[in-house]
């Protein structure tokens, strides 16, 4: 038995028609935006152009139709993520609900979860974060301390959250408590919830700069919150296999080898002004790209056939967070042009952007550690 395969998938040919339309809705709203803003991809937010993409039924496109989505194929989905991403367009503040926290309460949440909050996701109106670092423990979510004590109604939350992209815009957590703190209840005592950050007394989110100087970033610290007992998602101690469940979704999409391609898309026009011979380099980012796409588009295949694609959705972004972090590297050696922040062309601000950028791609979803851990507990080296 093969501890992990990547099967080759294709598209079905349906699929052309929806990327042609995406692409015409994406020339026009993105028309005006400068080059560096879509570099942000993913990372970028604007409310107004999710609500759009809700209006297009482009979020919570798999979901069931009850819940307010689509009923499409993942196949579906993929084309239009690839789409947004390769044009960099903005969709960062739908971009967590609409990816994992959607789909985790479609899997382990409550009817009365699922009715109150998914129809609002698939319109692009509310949005999500998630709950899972922590200070001092990295990727390891086993290390959890923050915890959720049982009292009478709910329970009561105590601890920090840290790295918690948009947490200061979103309405809502998917968090990771530490319920039972008995030595032998490491991964057994561990429960997700579902935390209502705007309504929630005792939560102070601080928002954290990064080296671009943005400020996605936040640590979440909760002083005696309060969270009542039909916020709780799943089972209680069940949340070591529902995070691990969730974080195959998080691990596999194109956002894994798409968040630098403004940048070879920049590098590309930049060699045709030169007329500059960079083929050779420019090849064999193309063929690492699309080696990349395929691995990807095969976890996409799995979810389809309704598998768990979590060892290969780790092998896809470890190597993915190379391929990106190579970029930047790769563009200076070919152009011999210095990044710039905030003025030069459009290729030098995009360079400066990800350069800045790419070193939080190994941190996000995993560190390279951890996920070279599951990959080698797959392989059963470990």
């Amino acid at each position: 038995m093969q501890p992990f395969r990547f099967d080759l998938c294709e598209l079905p040919g349906e699929t052309e028609g929806l990327r042609e339309e995406i692409r015409a809705f994406l020339a026009e709203e993105l028309k005006h935006v400068p080059k560096v803003t879509r570099a942000q991809t993913w990372s970028g937010s604007d409310t107004e152009f999710s609500r759009k993409m809700g209006a297009k039924g482009w979020i919570g496109m798999t979901w069931p139709k009850k819940y307010g989505g689509h009923e499409r194929s993942f196949f579906e989905r993929y084309v239009m993520l690839e789409e947004m991403l390769a044009a960099g367009a903005p969709v960062g503040a739908h971009w967590i609900g609409d990816r994992q926290s959607g789909p985790l309460l479609l899997r382990f949440g409550t009817e009365e979860q699922r009715q109150k909050i998914l129809p609002r996701v698939a319109k692009g109106e509310c949005y999500f974060c998630i709950g899972m670092s922590e200070p001092d423990s990295g990727s390891d979510l086993a290390a959890t301390r923050t915890r959720a004590d049982k009292v009478d109604g709910g329970y009561r939350v105590n601890g920090t959250k840290l790295w918690t992209s948009g947490a200061h815009t979103a309405h809502y957590m998917i968090a990771l408590f530490r319920t039972d703190s008995a030595p032998e209840a490491k991964h057994s005592g561990l429960t997700q919830f579902l935390v209502d950050l705007k309504n929630t007394d005792g939560i102070t989110i601080r928002p954290i700069k990064d080296l671009a100087g943005n400020a996605h970033f936040n640590e979440v610290v909760f002083e005696d919150a309060f969270v009542p007992d039909g916020m709780l998602v799943g089972t209680e101690g069940g949340g070591w296999g529902q995070v691990t469940a969730e974080l195959a979704f998080e691990r596999s999409g194109p956002e894994r080898y798409l968040s630098s391609f403004m940048l070879m898309v920049e590098m590309i026009r930049e060699l045709e002004k030169r007329g500059g011979d960079g083929a050779v380099e420019i090849g064999r980012l193309v063929a690492h790209l699309v080696t990349l796409r395929q691995m990807s588009l095969s976890v996409a295949g799995m979810l389809e056939k309704g598998e768990n694609p979590a060892l290969e959705a780790s092998v896809v972004k470890d190597l993915g967070a190379i391929f990106e972090q190579d970029m930047p590297v790769r563009a200076h050696e070919l152009l011999g042009m210095a990044p710039t922040v905030g003025e030069g062309s459009d290729y030098e601000q995009v360079l400066g952007y990800l350069t800045q950028t790419v070193p939080s791609f190994s941190l996000r979803g995993g560190t390279r550690e951890i996920l070279r851990g599951i990959i080698a507990r797959g392989l059963g080296l470990r």
